[in-house]
């Protein structure tokens, strides 16, 4: 603790601990909470306290109040409890009676403040903060704290219980760590002192007819497992298993246990740990039995989670798949009679009648698809799934399901009927299955049924019902379709198919580009930027693309009412214009889809679009065409960019100008790669410099770079200052190595010196931006390349790097300040002895 912080100190723990003064912001006392908790970690001794004597007068201060307010008896119950998690400043505190009369019977837990939870909340976390070592572990034993937090497991308030929770689980395994002292054997073993107390109140609550107790204890094992203790205790989780493994069977087998839903957590936390590595063994016929007898609701989270396993054995594995497909082979079989293609399972794992019976369900219907479809697509995104997925089973399942939702399919069986009303227009199961239809792209194995999937995406790119979002999804699911299909053309040479659907999609896409719903608008040029990514490259679809009215169409949105629209054709039409118009042989003629107009177009949506969405994809487009060549000979090049930069340097957008500073540096790192013999080689300013580099600077200047780049460094918002830094930084490195900077001492004579010495003053104040232009005799000519490169030499800009990447908080945050914040709110300081923040 610092000297400032120590004569400051007193004060604040008077205030804290006087009952007239105003209660202190509940930010405040956190922050001082978070302070002593850093002054403890790095300094167990029991200085802190000796030192400190006003610190034990608040605890003191505090229990003498008659109605201590809930927020600062919360307070002193936490500091406490950071103070006492050192052996020494424990047995200190003990000394002193402190510690039993606010954590023990005659504490809060004994009168009316306990009604309040942030009281017990605060005992809990004060009771964590304390237990890390042996003597306070034992304290709590024996004063009765056990039953407390036993008690507070079922604590009305869910913060309160879950602390209650998680205390239980720190104790544990601490006292495995601290008390346990000869090797474990599984079949004689004794759980030390306190651990056997969780252990016996556990078992207990596992064998009361109280449901609440019942929930609480799998609550409480779940996060056992699930934590370090599952994992480095590898022998005691399974004593606890072995001891516990009956009743939990139990409760599988007992329907009518209201427990059944957290069965399924505890199991998977369970085969995470290390103690069940084999695959043999009663546990995983236990899990097999779990996945049998659970719900589907309940089971599938279980199924996914045992498929993500690696040690999980094979045969439970393909158990657990078959869960997840069992609703998905029920609605494919229901689709049809007799069936035309076969089901995705040979057998079930639970009775069919269940699931059909859930499909049935109006109400449990679209829940039952949505979760079984969300874990697919999560199965389907890993990179090894240690089981086979019956792909063109499952497309076909997806593809019913589709058509059950929109309408298009009409079943014969009564349960295919059932389900086909109760899916209409679910636009939830929608949009599940278009995700998973997506990730099923990636499968070569459904090659076979390209055709009739692009028919369902179709019509539902040709419905009218269907709504903005599933729209949205299904654009999403075609454009990855669309790539497969192409790279499966190439390799077939089954070209005409493939042009058909490329063709039906692309009239469809023009319909919806003119579509009064500006979402659907949106997500249309959205799904044309997609596709020009993906197949940009592909002649076939460069020629049905041009032949079409989509770019046409496309220009046309960027005078589009809706901002969002605007920005998005300003992306698109960013993607197609190398397509379009500047490559050599775009075909396009008879309209004025070319280089000059789409240019002067963007260029007037920077400089006049109200809104910031377009002017920043407008940026955006204009970096990715330098970086890609699109923008001409490096004359032309350096007039674009000077054009674009006298534009976004006054826009009132950061991220605009931020845009800027990315298009700048793009612009200079190919320059120097253009005039440069060797791009990374830094220049010598001792010798003369060669033509290129003084040609390089010339570029600069002409292109107005620099007084944008210096003018960016005083932004008022940081990202841009930093930038700026950034590629200035970079900039000198090229022109000057480190040994060769220029000594501003003597180049200060010059009149270029004196401006740069004026520019290097001004920077360091943060208000070039307020001082420019400046006057002429003071002034620095950003356009004069000798200036430059006494700049780019002179100016400390690593100097200007550090502070821009200062965080705004250094001083403000410190603990001195807080102390004085606490002080000034009470009213014990004057206002300007303050550092408010």
């Amino acid at each position: 603790m610092t000297r400032e912080c120590a004569v400051l100190l007193p004060g604040v723990c008077a205030a804290l601990a006087d009952p007239r003064q105003p209660g202190l912001d509940d930010t405040c006392l956190e922050k001082l909470l978070d302070w002593f908790r850093s002054l403890t970690w790095f300094d167990p001794t029991v200085e802190l306290v000796q030192d400190n004597p006003c610190l034990t007068e608040l605890l003191s201060s505090v229990l003498a109040l008659p109605d201590a307010s809930p927020g600062i008896l919360s307070f002193t119950l936490q500091l406490a409890g950071i103070l006492a998690s050192s052996e020494s400043r424990f047995q200190h505190l003990q000394q002193e009676k402190l510690l039993g009369r606010l954590f023990g019977p005659e504490g809060p837990r004994g009168g009316a403040a306990w009604e309040d939870a942030s009281v017990r909340s605060a005992w809990l976390k004060g009771v964590h903060s304390m237990l890390h070592h042996l003597p306070a572990l034992h304290c709590l034993c024996s004063t009765g704290g056990m039953d407390v937090i036993f008690t507070l497991q079922g604590d009305p308030s869910l913060f309160v219980a879950s602390a209650a929770s998680q205390l239980l689980v720190h104790m544990l395994t601490f006292s495995l760590e601290s008390e346990t002292s000869k090797a474990l054997s599984t079949k004689d073993c004794d759980w030390p002192g306190c651990a056997q107390m969780i252990v016996e109140h556990i078992k207990e609550s596992l064998q009361s007819s109280s449901a609440p107790h019942i929930e609480q204890s799998l609550k409480l094992l779940s996060s056992l497992f699930g934590s370090c203790f599952g994992s480095c205790y590898a022998a005691w989780t399974e004593v606890l298993w072995l001891d516990i493994a009956k009743q939990i069977e139990s409760f599988l087998l007992e329907e009518t246990v209201q427990a059944q839903p957290l069965l399924a957590n505890l199991l998977l936390n369970v085969a995470r740990s290390p103690a069940f590595c084999g695959t043999e063994g009663s546990f995983w016929t236990l899990v097999t039995s779990a996945l049998e007898h659970l719900t589907p609701v309940q089971a599938g989270p279980l199924a996914v989670g045992l498929l993500k396993l690696c040690k999980c054995p094979q045969d439970v594995r393909i158990q657990a798949l078959t869960v997840l497909l069992q609703p998905m082979d029920c609605v494919l079989r229901a689709a049809s009679q007799p069936l035309e293609c076969a089901g995705l399972l040979d057998e079930s794992v639970s009775d069919p009648a269940t699931v059909e019976s859930l499909l049935s369900s109006k109400t449990s219907c679209a829940s039952l698809l949505c979760q079984t479809l969300t874990h697919l697509e999560k199965l389907l995104s890993l990179k090894h799934l240690r089981v086979d997925l019956p792909c063109v089973s499952l497309l076909h399942s997806l593809m019913t399901i589709l058509q059950f939702c929109n309408g298009f399919l009409s079943p014969t069986s009564p349960l295919g009927s059932t389900i086909s009303r109760n899916l209409i227009n679910c636009f939830r199961v929608q949009k599940s299955a278009l995700d998973v239809l997506a990730a099923l792209s990636e499968k070569k194995e459904c090659d076979t049924l390209i055709g009739n999937l692009f028919d369902v995406l179709l019509a539902y790119l040709q419905s009218p019902n269907t709504s903005p979002t599933v729209l949205k999804k299904t654009f999403q699911a075609t454009s990855k379709w669309l790539v497969h299909l192409q790279e499966l053309s190439s390799s077939n040479s089954q070209w005409p198919q493939t042009e058909k659907i490329l063709e039906d999609v692309l009239v469809v896409l023009q319909k919806r580009l003119c579509s009064p719903c500006w979402e659907v608008r949106d997500s249309s040029l959205e799904f044309l930027t997609s596709m020009v990514k993906c197949l940009r490259d592909q002649k076939e679809f460069r020629q049905c693309l041009l032949s079409s009215e989509v770019l046409r169409l496309t220009e046309n949105l960027l005078e589009d009412p809706e901002s969002y629209v605007r920005a998005s054709a300003v992306t698109a039409v960013g993607h197609l214009a190398p397509i379009a118009c500047f490559a050599p042989e775009s075909p396009v003629t008879g309209n004025q889809y070319n280089k000059e107009s789409i240019v002067a177009k963007l260029q007037e949506i920077l400089s006049t679009d109200s809104e910031g969405f377009p002017r920043r994809a407008v940026i955006s487009i204009f970096t990715k065409w330098l970086r890609e060549g699109c923008t001409g000979q490096l004359e032309d090049t350096e007039q674009f960019v000077s054009r674009v930069i006298q534009t976004v340097e006054h826009d009132l957008d950061w991220e605009v100008r931020l845009g800027g500073l990315e298009l700048v540096e793009v612009f200079c790192s190919q320059t120097i790669c253009q005039l440069s013999q060797c791009p990374y080689a830094p220049v010598s300013s001792a010798v003369p410099s060669p033509t290129p580099q003084n040609e390089l600077l010339q570029v600069f200047c002409r292109a107005k770079l620099f007084g944008f780049l210096f003018g960016s460094l005083c932004d008022c918002d940081k990202p841009v200052g930093q930038r700026a830094c950034d590629v200035l930084v970079g900039l000198r490195g090229h022109f000057y190595p480190m040994s060769t900077l220029e000594n501003p001492q003597e180049i200060e004579d010059s009149p270029a010196g004196r401006g740069i010495a004026w520019l290097q003053r001004t920077l360091r104040q943060g208000s070039l931006a307020q001082n420019f232009p400046v006057d002429a005799d003071v002034g620095v000519d950003f356009q004069d390349p000798e200036s430059m490169m006494l700049a780019l030499g002179a100016i400390d800009l690593l100097e200007l790097h550090d502070e821009l990447n200062k965080s705004s908080d250094h001083v403000e945050e410190s603990p001195q300040s807080l102390l004085q914040d606490i002080l000034a709110a009470v009213g014990t300081i004057e206002d300007n002895e303050v550092d408010c923040y």
